[in-house]
């Protein structure tokens, strides 16, 4: 099994960009299995490097009785069957720094959510894990701002960070993603991801967040034409419409091998 030293050396000196991609949030053993095999075969074939993503639960839900996800315990347990089966890094998101010690032992990166990419206890704690720490900027914060955020991971003797875009609040329910964040981020000297399905959402267009998902392919491909992203994270399911969480932006499996290979062409002819 790789380790997280391992997988950062593999991810900054690829040739083409590495993928984080799952269902936004844990839902069945069965659907996350599958996923998870199909996801390991495409990137296999096609080259790129791929971590494994899903939330065990969603503490940033627009509406009180949205699904959140499984819990800690039995999240988990399903993430470390998919690592030990099909020998894949995991990614998973934290929310309380009670959370950190327990998520480390499964998780190869630790994931700070936007709407908490300030709070300096939470990232700290994930830092002194020795994991890699991906920090997704939040939607109020400027890109060139984001030294201060991985600064609270490097003061901790962990430099193993990842610096996300994942679109900036403009007005209300739309985000709109400012493409020279990409190289402001990339001048702090760490990879640069862009999360192409959360820039997608219409933040608490309803009951639940609405989202423009024929857009995702346009931009994945336009940020990898733009050489300054590492790696794209695309939240991916069998069939969007009747996923738990996210509904409104996740793309459908099926897609995700055309999409990935129009990237690597854009990222080739570079």
């Amino acid at each position: 099994m790789i380790t997280p030293d391992e997988l950062y050396q593999s991810i900054t000196r690829q040739d083409l960009f590495f993928l984080i991609s799952g269902p936004c949030v844990i839902e069945d053993e069965k659907l996350m299995m599958n996923t998870a095999e199909f996801l390991k075969k495409t990137t296999e074939k096609l080259g790129i490097t791929l971590i494994f993503k899903s939330s065990y639960e969603k503490s940033n839900r627009t509406n009180f009785h949205s699904f959140s996800g499984p819990g800690m315990k039995k999240g988990l347990k399903i993430l470390r069957k998919i690592k030990e089966t099909y020998e894949l890094p995991i990614l998973t998101d934290v929310h309380e720094t009670e959370e950190v010690e327990e998520v480390a032992e499964v998780a190869d990166v630790i994931q700070i959510p936007a709407f908490l990419s300030r709070q300096t206890w939470l990232i700290s704690a994930a830092a002194k894990t020795g994991k890699i720490i991906n920090i997704k900027k939040g939607q109020f914060l400027a890109p060139e701002d984001m030294w201060q955020q991985a600064e609270k991971v490097t003061v901790n003797d962990n430099y193993k960070v990842m610096l996300t875009e994942r679109g900036t609040s403009f007005g209300y329910h739309n985000l709109v993603v400012d493409f020279r964040s990409f190289a402001m981020m990339k001048k702090l000297d760490f990879p640069v991801v862009y999360d192409v399905t959360h820039s997608m959402q219409r933040p608490s267009l309803t009951q639940t967040t609405g989202g423009t998902p024929e857009f995702a392919p346009m931009l994945a491909q336009a940020a990898i034409g733009s050489g300054m992203v590492d790696g794209l994270f695309i939240e991916a399911h069998p069939n969007p419409m009747e996923a738990l969480s996210d509904a409104n932006t996740q793309l459908p499996l099926s897609e995700i091998p055309e999409l990935l290979e129009r990237c690597i062409r854009i990222k080739k002819a570079l």
